[in-house]
């Protein structure tokens, strides 16, 4: 399969999966989640979905359940939306990096604050 067709299913089935997450998924468990990246094999036959997740950690664990309860839903939703010959077998994986880069801003400004206090 071409890297371009690749990228471009990537692309789409993101921008699918955030317009169903906002709009579609009627759950009250599922808070403020950001669809940050999309893995898509080769041969189209499976995704991840790396999703980003905000609030407490209560409220991270409620939207991850209400996710993968509503894997199934999503998937059909994406085949309804994208004209493939199969629809892609999805995963979301939980996407740290927005943590771990608020984390290491943290970090800088107390180093920085520390150095001036310092001076």
């Amino acid at each position: 399969m071409g890297q371009l067709r690749v990228e471009k299913v990537q692309e789409f089935i993101k921008q699918e999966v955030s317009k169903i997450i906002l709009n579609d998924l009627k759950d009250p468990r599922i808070g403020f989640v950001t669809v940050t990246q999309v893995d898509v094999t080769g041969d189209l036959r499976s995704a991840k979905i790396y999703v980003s997740l905000m609030g407490s950690d209560d409220q991270k664990a409620a939207t991850w359940a209400g996710l993968q309860k509503a894997l199934g839903y999503v998937r059909s939703e994406i085949g309804k939306r994208i004209r493939l010959r199969m629809t892609p077998e999805i995963t979301f994986q939980l996407d740290e990096s927005l943590d771990y880069s608020s984390k290491i801003q943290e970090l800088l400004i107390k180093i920085k604050n520390e150095e001036e206090a310092n001076h």
